[in-house]
């Protein structure tokens, strides 16, 4: 049980609109604006090996409709690649362009420098205990009935 001045949602509200992940767009890497939803797009195609759309979309809990708008977009910026598969032309296989490397290799600097930043302002400790408590937050979540629907 927490104690009574510590709710839960206020604190992960404060931590969103903090981190920016309210922000329209996360980031702008050369000409290219970027989305926060198109950042997540960009580094899962980028950690995942030859990833289908429906892996991508399924990993990021988006109806694919909504996720095949976004990939036409980065598409059109030129950052990503989208070709069928030579075994099963139905999927589609996605790839980062030379300029989508780019931009997700900035972003991903961008990133772990914040998070660094805000890092330095705690002790080895303390730095432990906040990514051990993300990690039990995050598994914590994916048990949950809840996680990942809608409201309403």
């Amino acid at each position: 049980m927490l104690p009574d001045n510590q709710n839960p949602r206020e604190l992960l509200q404060i931590m969103v609109r903090r981190f920016g992940l309210l922000d329209k767009n996360c980031c702008t890497v050369g000409e290219q604006e970027i989305s926060l939803i198109q950042s997540h797009i960009l580094y899962e195609i980028d950690h995942q090996h030859e990833p289908s759309m429906q892996q991508i979309a399924e990993t990021l809990a988006m109806d694919i409709t909504t996720f095949s708008r976004q990939i036409q977009t980065l598409i059109k910026k030129n950052l990503v690649l989208k070709t069928p598969h030579p075994e099963d032309r139905r999927v589609y296989i996605l790839r980062l362009t030379v300029e989508g490397k780019f931009v997700a290799t900035a972003i991903d600097h961008r990133m772990n420098t914040h998070l660094e930043e805000v890092f330095s302002f705690m002790t080895d400790t303390e730095k432990a205990i906040v990514m051990q408590s993300v990690k039990l937050l995050n598994e914590s979540m994916l048990k949950s009935k809840m996680c990942c629907t809608s409201v309403g």
